[in-house]
């Protein structure tokens, strides 16, 4: 009974000593996982109460250009500052990339920059070319951030 019984308990506890090894690693792995992720989700719901806009204005002008143009004018009211490319504007249903070249945009008067801070105004001119639906059709346009926060303007038609 001596050596036997010695001989298994110490297979015993070899065993559960390697099985802690493979096992802590395992979870520690996880927890930091789970604590990230929830990091993260905390970050981005801050940055979602931080971000605010508003549409202020969006035209629609026939005698521009060859065949028209849309003209979307917002403002960033949050305290997050934003990337113009990363915007999704909507025209009735048809996604506008704002960063493709056949658009312009500016923020406060400056055609070269993609950051639009807190406070400053964007204004992103579409020509009618530049999308497939008809912009003369278009009744109201949606600003989307990146964080997913919206505004929507009805579209006014101009002349001149």
């Amino acid at each position: 009974m001596g050596v036997s019984v010695s001989a298994s308990t110490a297979i015993i506890v070899a065993g559960l000593f390697f099985a802690f090894t493979a096992f802590y690693p395992v979870a520690a792995n996880g927890f930091d996982r789970v604590t990230d992720a929830e990091r993260d989700v905390h970050e981005r719901a801050l940055e979602r109460q931080n971000t605010a806009l508003t549409v202020t204005e969006a035209t629609y002008n026939e005698s521009a250009g060859e065949s028209g143009e849309l003209v979307v004018n917002a403002t960033n009211d949050g305290s997050v500052g934003l990337v113009v490319s990363d915007t999704t504007l909507i025209a009735d249903n048809e996604y506008v990339d704002l960063g493709a070249d056949a658009t312009w945009t500016s923020v406060d008067g400056v055609m070269d920059t993609d950051l639009w801070l807190g406070g400053e105004a964007l204004s992103a001119t579409i020509p009618n070319e530049a999308i497939d639906a008809d912009l003369a059709e278009v009744d109201r346009v949606v600003l989307v951030t990146e964080s997913g926060v919206r505004d929507s303007a009805d579209v006014t038609e101009v002349s001149g």
